[in-house]
């Protein structure tokens, strides 16, 4: 199978993005379940980040195991790619997740959702302006914006508060920028190194990591039964599955076209969170159902022609 033509397939990226979404947006209202089955307060970060090493640390064992069972060898990084793994790690885990924990402890889910959404805005930025990898047009702009607009639309309401603070609204920005680097950082390096072996590699190095930082700070985990174990196997499922298919995409594709997609994470989120956890979603159904249209709108907008072509073709 010639892998660039099948990655670059319109029907391919759209499904493979929506899957990732999807997985995505689950982790929103399955992380606050999982608090509860272990017993881990909102205000304490330093067991969130306990429990999300764990996550990450199982999510990448999954990932390496798989992916060699795919490729029928052992994903065993060479000398070239330790210090890539590291870097990987330290802005798609490390700095992104250790961000977002801290400012989720300051500020609301809503407002977290709309500020993450911004990473699609920024890893076009990253990609554009640093590493130059793709040039920046009205056509992108334009459809950023519009994806953009569908997340406010089903995260705000007419009364919502509109108060930024460094240590909430400001940590979570910096998620979302670690991110953006963090895929533009994934697209360079899959050019030469399997994105698979990177991405599970990364979230080893990077679930050890919290691990230990959020035990050295006082994190505690509680103990819990069968429904609580599957759940930290599902959400390592999550990570693994997601950022493996999310990593091939970057590296058969260009950024924007890849990251866009990214606007479905919190629509997702709002609807899963509604679902799983009866909680009330800012938008009515009507709404929603507009965001849904805003976004999709964006997405084809930034993809331009080649959403209306059989195949897309490969920029990277």
């Amino acid at each position: 199978m010639d892998k660039n033509k099948f990655f670059t397939r319109r029907g391919v990226i759209i499904g493979f993005t929506l899957i990732c979404c999807l997985l995505w947006g689950s982790a929103f209202p399955c992380i606050k379940l999982g608090y509860r089955m272990f017993s881990i307060n909102s205000g304490s970060t330093s067991s969130q980040i306990l429990f999300a090493g764990m996550r990450f640390l199982l999510a990448g064992t999954m990932a390496a195991a798989a992916g060699s069972i795919a490729e029928k060898r052992l994903l065993i990084p060479r000398r070239k790619d330790i210090l890539r793994i590291c870097l990987l790690s330290l802005f798609q885990t490390i700095l992104q997740y250790t961000f977002f924990y801290i400012g989720l402890s300051h500020t609301t889910g809503m407002k977290s959702s709309v500020i993450t959404a911004s990473n699609v805005f920024l890893s076009i930025i990253v990609s554009v302006f640093v590493f130059r990898t793709e040039k920046m047009t009205l056509q992108k702009l334009i459809g950023c914006m519009t994806g953009f607009a569908g997340v406010l639309l089903i995260n705000f309401t007419s009364g919502s508060d509109l108060s930024l603070s460094l240590r909430g609204e400001g940590m979570v920005f910096l998620s979302a920028l670690s991110y953006a680097f963090s895929a533009s950082i994934t697209k360079k390096f899959s050019r030469t190194s399997d994105p698979v072996m990177l991405s599970s590699w990364q979230f080893i190095a990077g679930g050890a990591f919290m691990i230990a930082v959020g035990t050295v700070s006082g994190g505690n985990i509680g103990s819990t039964g069968a429904e609580g174990c599957m759940m930290l196997l599902y959400l390592g499922f999550i990570s693994a599955a997601a950022f493996s298919l999310w990593s091939l995409l970057l590296k058969y594709n260009p950024v924007s076209s890849v990251s866009v997609f990214g606007f479905m994470n919190p629509v997702f989120g709002v609807i899963l969170s509604a679902i799983l956890l009866s909680e009330k979603p800012p938008a009515g159904p009507l709404r929603t159902v507009a965001a849904l249209l805003l976004v999709a709108a964006g997405i084809v907008i930034v993809n331009g022609k080649a959403f209306m072509k059989k195949e897309t073709g490969s920029n990277g």
